[in-house]
């Protein structure tokens, strides 16, 4: 089993807005898009959000992309990209 204080520290960095550039999107035409509100688009960009799983897939999918190209994971502890160290709590 894994312990949940290992994921505490992981950052997500996105590049939600360098992608919906590309295709003359603003915020809130990706918001109605994946159906969410433009705050949430907001959220996304700055890194104060993690997205869920589905949410992640529908805004890759809208910009032509995949999820490991959009989202960036990065372990402030050890500071390594998909860094996600899962412990064992046995």
């Amino acid at each position: 089993m894994w312990n949940r204080t290992s994921l505490e520290y992981i950052t997500v960095q996105t590049r939600i807005k360098e992608y919906r550039a590309r295709f003359s999107l603003t915020q809130d035409d990706l918001a109605k898009t994946v159906g969410v509100r433009r705050e949430t688009i907001v959220f996304l960009e700055q890194g104060k959000y993690n997205p869920s799983l589905k949410l992640a897939h529908d805004v890759a999918r809208t910009l032509h992309t995949t999820i490991d190209d959009l989202f960036i994971f990065e372990d402030e502890v050890q500071g390594q990209k998909n860094g996600i160290v899962l412990e064992d709590s046995q």
